[in-house]
């Protein structure tokens, strides 16, 4: 639970402290996709299929704070550090760089607790490398996306 607690910390103290780029509205759609793309795949590959759990198999309090308060935060930094008018190069290396940074923070999530809640049952950390790609496009999609959408309202 420490581990759980001190991620959530400062993760969530460093995406609204550093946000330079992201408006609030962007940040609160972020926010919300987060948490229900998250939920949507945990709801089979956690509690259906039984791949990974935070804590304790089943539902349980404290692995809704990983559900809903752990990941967004991240989700933000990512995007507001990313390079999009860089070349593909800085691109492929920002996304490369961030890769490794959530395998190793999965690794350290799956230490044993205290520090650690991440459980795997058949899920491998192979699974999550690739998942990861996938999902880092759609985020970066949700968002263009997003951007599209606001700029459309402004021209109303």
């Amino acid at each position: 639970m420490i581990g759980l607690l001190l991620a959530i910390f400062l993760f969530n103290i460093i995406a609204w402290k550093v946000n330079k780029k992201l408006t609030r509205n962007q940040m609160v759609h972020i926010w919300l996709f987060t948490i229900a793309f998250q939920q949507t795949h945990d709801l089979i590959v956690e509690f259906k299929l039984g791949g990974y759990w935070y804590f304790d198999q089943g539902i349980n309090w404290a692995g809704l704070l990983a559900h809903t308060i752990l990941v967004p935060p991240v989700n933000i930094l990512f995007l507001n550090f990313f390079p999009f008018k860089e070349n593909f190069t800085r691109k492929f290396l920002y996304f490369s760089v961030w890769l490794v940074f959530i395998t190793i923070y999965e690794v350290i999530a799956a230490l044993p607790e205290p520090w650690g809640y991440f459980k795997y049952g058949w899920w491998k950390l192979q699974y999550s490398v690739v998942e990861d790609v996938i999902l880092l496009f759609i985020l970066l999609g949700f968002y263009k996306y997003i951007v599209s959408l606001e700029k459309s309202l402004l021209k109303r």
